[in-house]
C-alpha cells in the first residue's frame, strides 16, 4: 500500500503495510520467537551487528549483520544452559553486552546478568557475572546498559523475602566498570512488597501480574533520574544521584480502572512529555486496552495523562493471541540509536508495528502500520510482533514474539 496520510481501513483482520517499506525478513535459522532486547554495535571490524534476545529457551542471543539492512546475515547464536530459564532482555554499550538471565523457577541458577566482549561478533566471551539468585529469586527480567558504566536492571535477590510470591523483582544498580566484578551500589522497591517493611502490601489487582519492576530506564540529558515502570504498581521518577540511595520524586498509575502492568517510560526532555506503556499478556484482548500514554511531565512532581495513542476496535484483533502495546522504540542514549521526539514507534503484538506523529501531544496521529502475514508456524495464526529498535540511519527493526524472527523496514513518512 503506498504511502497516504490516512490511515487504511480494514474490514476484518487482516494484513497491512502503510508508510512502511519491507527491506528484509530473516526467521533466524528457525528460532525466531525473539525477546524485548535489541542493540546495534559498531563492530571493530565496521560491520553493522545487531544483537536480539530470545523470547525463550534454547536460544540465549543471536547477533545478526545488518551493514546492508536488504541482506541481513546471522553470524552468532548462542544456547542457553538449560530450558528452565530465558534472556529477555540485554543491551550493549561499545564492544561490552550485558545479557539478563531469568529462571522459570525461584531458587535456580543462572539468575542474574552475564557480560560480554563482543569485539568478535562470531566468539562472543563471557567475562563476568552478576548473580540474583535465591530462595525468592527469579534473577533479571529486564536491564538497561548505556553508558558502560552501571547496569540498571529488575532484578531478585537472595536477601529480598517478598511479601506476594509475584513481587519478586525490584530496582538494582550495579556497577560494571569493572566487568568481570560487577558491585551492587544501590536497591530500590516500591514500598509494602518486602517482608518487613512498615507499609501494608499494595492491594491486588483484578488481573494480578504483580508490584514488581521492569523498565529502569536512565538517560544522561538525567543521570540523575530513573525512569521505573513497575507493572501493576505504576511507574516511579526516582532521584539517584546517590545511587546508594535512591529516593521516589513521583509516581504515576491509570490502575485501577485499567488493568495494570506497566511495561516502559521514555521522557523527551526537550519537550517537557513523557510516553509510558502498558502490555498486553491476556490473550484474545481480555486486558483490553493496553496504550501508549502521553504525559505532561514539565513538573515531574506531578505528571498528567494528556493523550493516548489510539488504536483500532480491538475486536477486529480479540481472536487469536494478544493485542495492545507493549514496547516503543526508546531513544536508547547510543550512537547507533535514533533519537526523535515526534515519532512514536511500537509494537502491538497481533496488531502488528505502529508509527505515531505526537508533534501535537493532545491529538497523537496514526501514521503507519506494519501488520505482516502470520509467519509460517504461528501458533495464535497471527503475528505478534514483540519489539522495535530504530537504528540512526532510520532503519526499523521489529521481532516476532514466537516465530517470525526478525523484520527490517523503512520508514515512508
Amino acid at each position: 500500500m503506498a504511502a497516504t496520510d490516512q490511515s487504511p481501513v480494514t474490514k476484518g483482520y487482516q494484513p497491512i503495510t502503510w508508510n512502511f517499506k519491507l527491506l528484509a525478513h530473516d526467521m533466524l535459522g528457525g528460532f525466531g520467537g525473539m525477546g524485548e532486547g535489541m542493540s546495534v554495535q559498531i563492530a571493530p571490524d565496521g560491520r553493522r551487528i545487531i544483537w536480539l534476545a530470545h523470547e525463550s529457551a534454547p536460544k540465549n542471543f543471536t547477533a545478526v549483520d545488518v551493514s546492508d539492512p536488504r541482506k541481513p546475515k546471522v553470524v552468532c547464536q548462542t544456547d542457553l544452559p538449560h530450558a528452565n530459564m530465558r534472556s529477555n532482555s540485554l543491551e550493549t554499550c561499545g564492544n561490552l553486552m550485558a545479557v539478563a538471565y531469568q529462571t522459570s523457577k525461584k531458587d535456580l541458577q543462572p539468575a542474574g546478568f552475564e557480560m560480554f566482549d563482543i569485539s568478535k561478533p562470531e566468539n562472543p566471551k563471557s567475562i563476568g557475572f552478576f548473580d540474583c539468585s535465591g530462595p525468592h529469586s527469579r534473577g533479571v527480567h529486564q536491564l538497561w546498559f548505556c553508558d558502560g558504566e552501571y547496569v540498571h536492571c529488575a532484578a531478585g535477590s537472595r536477601d529480598f523475602t517478598p511479601t506476594h510470591p509475584q513481587d519478586d523483582q525490584f530496582y538494582r544498580c550495579v556497577d560494571v566498570r569493572n566487568p568481570s566484578k560487577p558491585v551492587e551500589v544501590g536497591r530500590w522497591w516500591m514500598p509494602g512488597t518486602r517482608q518487613g517493611d512498615n507499609v501494608m502490601p499494595p492491594a491486588r489487582h483484578p488481573i494480578d501480574k504483580g508490584f514488581r519492576a521492569h523498565n529502569t530506564n536512565v538517560y544522561p540529558q538525567r543521570p540523575d533520574r530513573c525512569y521505573l515502570a513497575y507493572i501493576d504498581g505504576g511507574m516511579f521518577v526516582l532521584d539517584i544521584s546517590d545511587k546508594a540511595n535512591p529516593k521516589k520524586i513521583s509516581s504515576w498509575t491509570n490502575s485501577p480502572p485499567y488493568t495494570g502492568f506497566m511495561h516502559t517510560i521514555v521522557p523527551l526532555f526537550d519537550r517537557g512529555l513523557m510516553l509510558v506503556t502498558d502490555e498486553s499478556t491476556e490473550n484474545n484482548a481480555k486486558d483490553w486496552p493496553k496504550l501508549i500514554w502521553v504525559l505532561d511531565a514539565r513538573d515531574e512532581t506531578n505528571l498528567v495523562s494528556i493523550s493516548t495513542c489510539p488504536l483500532p476496535d480491538h475486536k477486529i484483533y480479540a481472536e487469536a493471541g494478544r493485542f495492545g502495546a507493549h514496547n516503543i522504540h526508546e531513544n536508547v542514549p547510543l550512537p547507533t540509536s535514533w533519537q526523535n521526539d515526534q515519532i512514536v514507534l511500537g509494537t502491538f503484538f497481533n496488531g502488528g508495528l505502529r508509527a505515531y506523529d505526537i508533534s501535537n501531544p493532545y491529538q497523537p496521529k496514526e501514521v503507519g502500520t506494519f501488520l505482516p502475514p502470520a509467519p509460517p508456524g504461528a501458533p495464535t495464526g497471527t503475528i505478534q510482533m514483540n519489539d522495535v529498535f530504530v537504528d540512526e540511519r532510520q532503519i526499523v527493526y521489529a521481532v516476532d514474539r514466537h516465530v517470525g524472527g526478525l523484520y527490517i523496514l523503512e520508514m515512508d513518512f
